[in-house]
């Protein structure tokens, strides 16, 4: 039987995947995240795991976790994310759905990663117009909290924030209205296939400078990523289970 599975984050873009995905009945068979082990938090959203467990169980989709050191390299996450996605593939995984939207080189490198692992990779919001899709998600009744944002793009005082129209409204020029470029990441507390909403409270907010990418780990991108600086300090608030 034939299984697919999608790159879940817990933020807004993967959630309007999966809607839009469950709208052409191809509704996926697994929720894979990546999760930072020591913290207990997933990669990058700075989410508890306690509440991607709470989406799963609101989806009814299993959740299958893959644990990854806090400041791993480019070459152990390939070859460890690499082994697991090998592993789900010989387990009947053909096609795997991520949420990007239009990083050329993201693209390429899952479509590469996938076809070593031996699955497709397929992009369900691919080359939306991001400002219509951002309204889209909120349309949809995706409604989502913002959990980490940029240092240099935007203040402390936006994390924590509804992702509504008045988050749109106040964001500054050349900040992409669905973050794209890493402005700003999401918790999505309600959609329209969950069982129930999780009721969410908000605690405090830290401030979190990552590594650099060094250049070897830059190498496994094309052009456009080799040359971006990559934005290394991020506005974190605290989201747990109310």
């Amino acid at each position: 039987m034939k299984k697919s599975l999608i790159s879940w984050s817990t933020g807004k873009d993967a959630a309007f995947s999966l809607l839009e995905l469950a709208r052409k009945q191809k509704l996926p068979d697994l929720l894979v995240t990546n999760l930072n082990r020591s913290k207990k938090r997933v990669s990058m959203h700075g989410v508890r795991e306690e509440l991607v467990r709470l989406q799963a169980q609101r989806l009814n989709i299993p959740l299958y976790l893959i644990d990854l050191d806090e400041n791993i390299n480019m070459e152990d996450y390939i070859r460890i994310t690499r082994k697991h996605f090998s592993s789900l593939a010989k387990k009947g995984y053909e096609t795997a759905f991520f949420g990007d939207i239009f990083l050329e080189d993201l693209k390429k490198f899952r479509i590469k990663e996938m076809q070593k692992a031996g699955m497709e990779a397929a992009f369900p919001i691919w080359n939306k117009n991001t400002r219509e899709l951002a309204v889209q998600i909120i349309d949809s009744g995706i409604k989502a909290v913002v959990t980490a944002v940029s240092g240099n793009k935007l203040d402390e005082n936006f994390a924590g924030r509804e992702f509504d129209l008045s988050f749109l409204k106040d964001l500054p020029p050349g900040v992409d209205w669905c973050g794209e470029n890493g402005e700003f990441h999401t918790f999505v507390y309600d959609h329209p296939l969950f069982s129930s909403p999780i009721p969410v409270k908000k605690g405090e907010k830290v401030f979190k400078k990552f590594k650099a990418c060094t250049k070897k780990d830059s190498d496994y991108f094309d052009t456009q990523e080799k040359n971006q600086a990559w934005d290394t300090g991020f506005w974190y608030v605290d989201i747990y289970a109310g």
